[in-house]
């Protein structure tokens, strides 16, 4: 057998040779997998039409506009807070007793949230139903580990081009119930204006309905979704066994002549996955979060904000409608071009001019707001917002790149969940930085005598620590991908 040239010595721009028959998409699996990729987004974009209007409602920021943003970003870091100290447990249990029942907690997990953050009347009550759902919601993880279960090197991305079409539902129905269906008993006043219920608790319907939709996936995924991990181990035996105790010891207690066959069919202890691919690929994907989430944590806060503070002064209404545009692109551009884009120039190339696109979008806050001061929010305005949130469709496109490296330094197939678990847990660790520091940066920004660009230098700053730690990888993953 012919060793694979080590990628150390593969030329950046070389394209390796790619196989010339792609595997079939499995369809009587994958179409649950895409069912599947929709609950998380739907319920995190029914949720962020509202949230801001929802800080001023409950009065935590005594009517300082300029703490909104503040608050906004400490729900959104207390859910990945949670989110990083259990993720790469979840994804590497999921190895051990299969991806089925942990995808069933982590369903269940974000329809409880979904009903406690809908009753919550004080901000200790939005923290707790974040950092639950946070706590118990593996399914990006697991999810990305069902895709690399059911797909091999050649059709991977021909997959990652239609997961976009969930996405851009989740992405275009999450802000419309949101903004459209927040406070229904004053929007709607025939409809919903005798409910007490809804005058008490005026953002509980979006988010009964979004729950009622991901019950459902619920259901399909109990009674459809086909296990993928051929050897399991009872819950109880893990658990008799120390399973988390055991995973720490194994990383200073090595074993000794284990077959190589037995090593390739079984998960690896902690210490065999932290090999320099899945260290470089845990730490491009990590600061490629950062960018994106702290993008998407001051969009609609800028959006929000009034224009004499540095924003817009959008209502949640016209908010929920740019975001659910925003969703409709990313999923019509991603699903008819991915795989084109990624067979013509690799994952590599598209990862590099995705981060890159961080500039001109950064650049575009500061210019919207002062046409908007100028010349009120008239069409020059819109073409920018249009031109800004197009740009981000390139952004959107370094996920599926970043799943192919992540599935391509995994030491064998085996540890599909664990290495992805270690590469989220950094990824989350963005996630818990990103809308904290953005938010407060933001916040800080507003503030009279601060500078009003601190926002936009710290977004560029992430900008071009992104686009470095890009330059870390391959043009192709195919250039690491081991035999299993």
């Amino acid at each position: 057998m012919i060793v694979p040239q080590d990628d150390e010595e593969t030329p950046l721009l070389q394209r390796p040779e790619q196989p010339t028959t792609k595997t079939p998409l499995p369809w009587d699996r994958f179409w649950i997998i895409l069912l599947l990729e929709m609950p998380s987004f739907l319920s995190s974009q029914t949720l962020a039409p509202f949230i801001p209007q929802l800080i001023r409602d409950i009065g935590v920021t005594h009517g300082d506009e300029s703490q909104v943003g503040y608050y906004v970003g400490i729900l959104q870091s207390s859910c990945y807070a949670a989110h990083m100290l259990t993720i790469f447990h979840w994804s590497r249990l999921s190895d051990h007793i299969g991806r089925k029942p942990v995808m069933l907690t982590a369903l269940l997990a974000i329809i409880v949230s979904m009903f406690s953050f809908g009753l919550s009347k004080t901000f200790l009550g939005l923290l707790v139903s974040r950092v639950f759902c946070g706590a118990f919601d593996s399914s990006d993880g697991v999810l990305e580990t069902l895709v690399m279960d059911t797909t091999d090197v050649t059709n991977m991305p021909e997959a990652y081009g239609y997961i976009p079409i969930p996405w851009m539902i989740g992405n275009t129905v999450g802000p419309l119930i949101g903004g459209s269906l927040s406070r229904p008993a004053d929007r709607f006043p025939d409809i919903f204006g005798r409910s007490e219920l809804l005058k008490t608790y005026p953002y509980l319907l979006p988010c009964s309905i979004s729950a009622f939709f991901i019950s459902i996936a619920w259901l399909i995924t109990y009674f459809r979704l086909k296990e993928s991990v051929s050897t399991r181990t009872p819950l109880w035996e893990l658990i008799k066994g120390g399973f988390f105790r055991q995973s720490y010891q194994k990383l200073h207690q090595p074993s000794s002549n284990v077959d190589p066959g037995e090593v390739q069919s079984k998960p690896l202890p902690l210490h065999a996955l932290l090999t320099s691919k899945v260290l470089r690929v845990t730490t491009s994907y990590a600061t490629t979060n950062l960018l994106y989430i702290a993008f998407a944590s001051v969009l609609p806060v800028f959006y929000a904000t009034p224009i004499e503070l540095g924003g817009l002064s959008l209502d949640p209404p016209r908010i929920g409608a740019l975001l659910a545009a925003q969703g409709v692109t990313h999923g019509i551009f991603q699903l008819l071009f991915n795989a084109r884009l990624h067979d013509r120039f690799g994952a590599g190339a598209i990862h590099i001019t995705g981060v890159s696109s961080g500039i001109p979008i950064v650049i575009l806050f500061p210019v919207i707001n002062a046409l908007a001061r100028a010349y009120g929010v008239g069409m020059a305005v819109w073409l920018c917002v249009a031109v800004q949130l197009a740009l981000t469709t390139s952004l959107v496109m370094c996920y599926p790149c970043m799943s192919l490296f992540v599935r391509a330094a995994a030491p064998n197939r085996a540890s599909f969940g664990a290495t992805n678990g270690i590469a989220l847990v950094a990824v989350t660790v963005a996630s818990i930085i990103a809308p904290a520091s953005a938010a407060s940066v933001f916040s800080y920004s507003l503030q009279e005598g601060h500078d009003a660009w601190s926002i936009y230098y710290f977004l560029m700053t992430i900008t071009f620590l992104a686009v470095g730690t890009a330059l870390l990888l391959p043009r192709d993953p195919s250039v690491w991908e081991d035999s299993q």
